[in-house]
């Protein structure tokens, strides 16, 4: 087969000639050309001798680098009902000559199909779709709503069962139990009345649910049986019978076996289990679109001194932008003038906005506290760091989570063997001597009784009932296929800031250095920060609000930058100095006796903040950002559960780990750039582990969606929100292990139901073959199935129920 790549590194025709060289050393490579004008190389090779990783190694050695020249697509796949469906699709797709990969997502129903644009006839792929029973449509559009069309088709189908369940069942169980069956519902004595009366409750039920034919037989005719093959088969296969029943009753006015209320039941179960599942699925995240939202539609930039707006999609590298105090930074770029704070909680998580001066780092999309910058734009367009955000984030909720789906895939193995065992057991009595109707009879009984209807209500009830009471403890579980992956998490990671943190810094210690009072000292910084708008400064004038100080007033106010405040205020003689140590440095004033005071505040993480009166140091107040009440619970309940907890941050490291060791925790993975987030969750997946990650901030995105299981604060950002598949709706991160614990409670109730389910039909199959009457014993009727089916589906649901007494962490 032949293959283009495209080459990265070459500076001149040799690297053309060095890399074929290269390329033919490798085991099965029949040729390679090396174009220098278009720096791509084509491949002919055999596929099956041919080890294509070990090419681009020998390329890679030789100082060039082969990327792929496949392209990537999304497709909407509409008409999905299982796991199985998924697998089926990227079987097809697969068969397409150049599709490198297909991988179908089956929460957000897309198709990401990779492949050679030149090589592929994508027609030919979306035919391959259609033909196996399912529609592939290049526009993604939001996720249509089929719960109402559900509920609906529930509402008449339980219209028509419940009354054909009383007609065909009551009478067997009154007459069991010696109790007189009423004349109207007496089969022997009104043979003909009964059998319309079914058939004309069952009929409406098979029109509602024929998707459930249509799907279920096309699967099966693919060879890709899924769960509606087996309901298809069982259910028509019992109403087919009973118009043959209905037949005889009226040809030959006798009493004859109908089968009509086990095809009428079974669908409208499947149905109610179909519509669970519709409720428990969460929508389509729109954390793209709110992500996008985020960067500024216009930029200012400087065009001959003169001011003007343009689209951001216009500003090339070089471009000088002026950004005005609460305005949006358009682009990434490096500040030439000017001087101010900028707010980047959006991308690093972290509360306290950050000095800019000439020569700082600015990145698109954060946003200008105060003052005027004029940057130069260094990064625009899709190398913006929100850019790569947004990338991020499309990627990590495109990739395919392997959520296993136990009944959908048991149900593919299932299904051909219940047919098999069906048709066998039919054809052996056939051969035995046995006659058509007693032949028949067994086939249908197998397969009524086989017939999944519990099985297909296992998962959504029980996730159902655990979503409800998650709901009700404050933890919306957005999904049923998150809430069965939570149970493996064995890593926690918590972002710091707004998680473990409360997100907003706090003055935490007040100490003086002279003969003022701490009162007195937050009073007079109190005063002299009222006028600045620094965060640190903010701590403390609420700090003395809270307090209900009365501050005094400001004759002189003067901000520099980086350092602090310098003011005068009345009544008090001489110059006050407020800010960090470089601010007492600068104007000589000794600190050295406070060094202990300063390394105790350095262990514990918090910002010292020095007020000087008259050039002699008054006293130091810390500010900090403080821990959550529930934060060292949430951790040592996590760890008596036997996970690991990971706490990940922009901060710096030292205090990173002085938060990690008052809180417990096991890794600190500090000095993180948002972009880094969801590398550091991929690096611990590559070492086997199942990772939940906790956060609320914008940056929190690409890390939440890359995650096995993302878990949002609810008072974070929409965004991280919307990535997440669990939001703590109270903000309580003890509702972290609640939402694990919760999940685990529910998979091995699940998994209970699925033994319930199964048990039925490894015990009743066999029966239903004619085990017992080959020893004498009487054949299984197919209307005791149908009721054995019956209750296998109450003993799932009673079992759901169950997850009702479940009771948060504390």
């Amino acid at each position: 087969m032949k293959k283009i790549y495209k080459i990265e590194g070459m500076t001149c025709a040799a690297c053309a000639k060095n890399i074929e060289r290269v390329s033919k050393k490798v085991s099965g490579i029949e040729s390679a050309e090396v174009n220098y004008a278009t720096e791509s190389l084509t491949l002919t090779f055999d596929e099956n001798a041919t080890n294509i990783e070990e090419v681009f190694e020998k390329i890679e050695k030789a100082g060039y680098k082969a990327v792929s020249n496949n392209i990537k697509k999304v497709y909407k796949i509409e008409g999905m009902t299982c796991a199985a469906c998924a697998k089926n699709i990227e079987r097809v797709s697969k068969k397409v000559s150049g599709i490198e990969g297909a991988e179908v997502n089956y929460a957000t129903e897309f198709l990401t199909l990779t492949f050679d644009e030149k090589a592929t006839n994508l027609a030919e792929v979306l035919g391959q779709i259609e033909k196996a029973g399912y529609k592939a449509s290049e526009k993604i559009d939001v996720k249509k709503d089929t719960h109402e069309s559900l509920k609906q088709r529930l509402i008449f189908s339980s219209i028509f069962a419940i009354p054909l369940f009383i007609v065909s069942m009551i009478p067997m169980l009154l007459g069991g139990i010696g109790v007189a069956i009423p004349p109207i519902l007496d089969h022997m004595q009104y043979p003909k009345l009964h059998a319309l009366m079914q058939i004309i409750l069952v009929t409406p039920i098979v029109i509602i649910n024929f998707k459930i034919f249509t799907g279920g037989f096309k699967s099966l005719f693919n060879g890709s049986p899924n769960m509606n093959s087996l309901i298809a088969v069982g259910t028509s296969s019992a109403y087919l019978y009973g118009i043959y029943g209905v037949y005889v009753i009226f040809a030959h006015d006798m009493h004859f076996d109908l089968y009509f209320e086990s095809a009428g039941i079974i669908l409208a179960l499947v149905i109610l289990g179909k519509y669970l599942e519709s409720i428990s699925k969460g929508k389509t995240s729109e954390a793209i679109k709110k992500l996008v939202e985020l960067a500024p539609k216009t930029a200012i930039i400087l065009q001959d001194e003169t001011e003007k707006e343009v689209p951001v999609e216009s500003v090339k590298v070089g471009d000088i932008i002026v950004v005005k105090p609460g305005s949006r930074v358009p682009v990434d770029g490096e500040v030439v003038f000017g001087s101010s704070y900028v707010d980047e909680s959006m991308l690093t998580g972290e509360s306290i906005p950050v000095s800019k001066e000439i020569g700082s780092s600015i990145f698109g999309a954060t946003i200008n506290k105060n003052g005027v910058l004029h940057y130069k734009a260094l990064k625009v367009g899709e190398d913006t760091t929100i850019s790569q955000i947004i990338k991020l984030v499309e990627e990590a909720q495109g990739s395919k989570a392997p959520i296993a789906k136990m009944a959908d895939i048991v149900a593919g193995y299932f299904v051909p063997v219940v047919i098999a065992l069906a048709l066998t057991a039919s054809v052996a009595w056939l051969i035995s001597g046995e006659n058509f109707k007693f032949a028949l009879q067994i086939f249908i009984s197998v397969l009524v009784i086989a017939c999944p209807c519990a099985l297909g209500l296992a998962t959504p009830t029980a996730i159902m009932v655990a979503t409800g009471k998650g709901a009700e403890n404050g933890i919306l579980i957005k999904s049923g296929e998150s809430l069965e992956t939570a149970y493996k998490v064995n890593t926690v990671i918590f972002d710091k800031t707004g998680t473990i943190t409360q997100g907003k810094p706090k003055v935490t210690d007040i100490y003086p250095t002279s003969n003022l009072e701490k009162d007195e000292l937050l009073k007079i910084a109190a005063s002299c920060e009222s006028n600045s708008e620094h965060p640190l400064g903010e701590a403390i004038v609420n700090e003395a609000k809270e307090r209900k100080f009365e501050l005094l007033k400001t004759d002189f106010f003067e901000s520099i930058t980086g350092q602090g405040i310098k003011v005068n205020l009345e009544n008090i003689s001489g110059e006050i100095l407020i800010g960090n140590k470089k601010l007492m440095d600068t104007n000589n004033i000794d600190t050295e006796k406070e060094t202990s005071v300063m390394d105790k505040l350095a262990v514990e993480g918090k910002t010292p903040m020095f007020i000087s009166i008259d050039n002699e140091l008054k006293g130091i107040i810390a500010v900090a950002d403080t821990i959550k009440e529930n934060s060292r619970r949430a951790v040592a309940i996590l760890h008596d559960m036997g996970i690991e907890v990971a706490m990940i941050t922009g901060d710096n490291e030292k205090t990173a780990k002085a938060i990690a060791k008052e809180v417990n925790i096991d890794i600190v993975i500090a000095e993180v750039l948002p972009q880094d987030k969801a590398l550091e969750v991929k690096k611990l997946q590559n070492r086997n582990k199942i990772v939940a990650m906790v956060g609320d901030g914008i940056n929190d995105a690409p890390a939440l969606a890359q995650s096995n299981v993302g878990i949002a604060i609810g008072q974070g950002t929409d965004v991280a929100i919307e990535s997440a598949d669990i939001v703590l709706m109270r903000s309580d991160i003890l509702d972290v292990p609640t939402a694990i614990s919760l999940s685990k409670k529910t998979i091995r109730n699940i998994k209970q139901n699925l033994f319930w389910a199964f048990g039925y039909n490894v015990l009743g199959i066999p029966v239903a073959m004619g085990v017992l009457h080959i020893f004498g014993g009487q054949l299984l009727n197919p209307m005791i199935g149908a009721l054995a089916m019956s209750f296998s589906s109450v003993s799932v649901l009673t079992n759901a129920l169950r997850l009702r007494k479940f009771t948060p962490m504390k």
